[in-house]
């Protein structure tokens, strides 16, 4: 049967700006929570309440137990997760809505990188070249040597290596598990992971704390799907250009409701990572290649 997905782009297009409104939603409510409740404990408390989402797929899991291998590519993933999940919310609560968004641009520009490093995926001289430029808009962003930098910034980066190295070692787990299983797992090992950290500086949290958490979990969970949807609808390189728009509401969410200056250097920034991206996932689509994924793939 033919793939009609490239037939349909506008509403590949819609579901992928529905993601981005979700992920934006989502990083706001972690935003809003500040200081109240610890950076691990928020952390835990996203993917232990998020495990809900996951129960209908109790039975399938039980009778597709991974294999030993699996399990150590399962445990590796949630390491390098639960470490750029805990750095996200930390820088979250430290430097501007704009500056997580446009610095999260990044996780697929080391995606490239470590997918030429570790998997062995040729990394040819133009795509070399636009690596480098979105290291450059990363520059631009942080502008070290003429402003001090909040450990938040580094944070940042540390979140995107964390993420990316999360998405290579999914991109190994997929090919030999159900793409549900794949995510579930990722839940439960974050879960496990966050638990003893979350537990040593636990806080009683409120009731409309918790609410709040069940929303960033609900929010993750239906960006995932609605994602999925769009690439069901259109090709990643149609679809790409869409999950961008992220910024511009993150930047005008952080001046509206957080009363966060507009940074004209995030957003030029932002738009350099944002070019070199889509130029790299659009070589990717003429090549038939999928190694980078979208910006909005590599999310918590």
């Amino acid at each position: 049967m033919e793939d009609t997905r490239a037939h349909r782009p506008g509403r590949g297009i819609f579901w992928m700006v529905l993601t981005g409104f979700q992920f934006v939603g989502m990083t706001a409510l972690v935003k809003s929570l500040g200081t109240a409740i610890p950076v691990y404990q928020s952390a835990f408390l996203r993917f232990a309440l998020g495990l809900v989402f996951f129960i209908p797929l109790v039975p399938s899991l039980m009778r597709a137990l991974p294999t030993g291998r699996q399990v150590r590519l399962i445990a590796a993933r949630g390491v390098a997760h639960t470490i750029g999940v805990s750095l996200w919310f930390y820088a979250m609560v430290r430097i501007p809505l704009a500056d997580v968004t446009a610095l999260n641009y990044l996780n697929p520009i080391y995606v490239t990188l470590g997918a030429s490093l570790f998997l062995g995926e040729r990394l040819a001289l133009r795509r070399l070249i636009a690596v480098g430029i979105a290291l450059l808009g990363a520059v631009v962003i942080l502008r070290p040597g003429f402003r001090e930098l909040d450990p938040g910034h580094i944070a940042m980066l540390g979140t995107s290596l964390g993420l990316a190295t999360s998405y290579l070692i999914a991109k190994q787990l997929s090919t030999q598990m159900n793409s549900a299983h794949v995510v579930a797992w990722l839940s439960i090992a974050v879960t496990i992971g966050l638990m003893p950290m979350a537990v040593t500086h636990w806080v009683n949290p409120t009731l409309p704390q918790l609410g709040l958490l069940l929303a960033v979990a609900g929010l993750a969970t239906g960006a995932h799907y609605t994602m999925t949807l769009a690439f069901k609808e259109a090709p990643v390189a149609v679809t790409q250009p869409a999950t961008f728009l992220q910024l511009v509401w993150a930047v005008a969410l952080g001046a509206l409701v957080f009363g966060e200056g507009i940074d004209p250097f995030t957003v030029l920034g932002g738009g350099v990572i944002i070019a070199s991206v889509s130029y790299i996932t659009w070589r990717e689509a003429m090549i038939k290649r999928k190694i980078t994924p979208p910006a909005a793939a590599t999310k918590s």
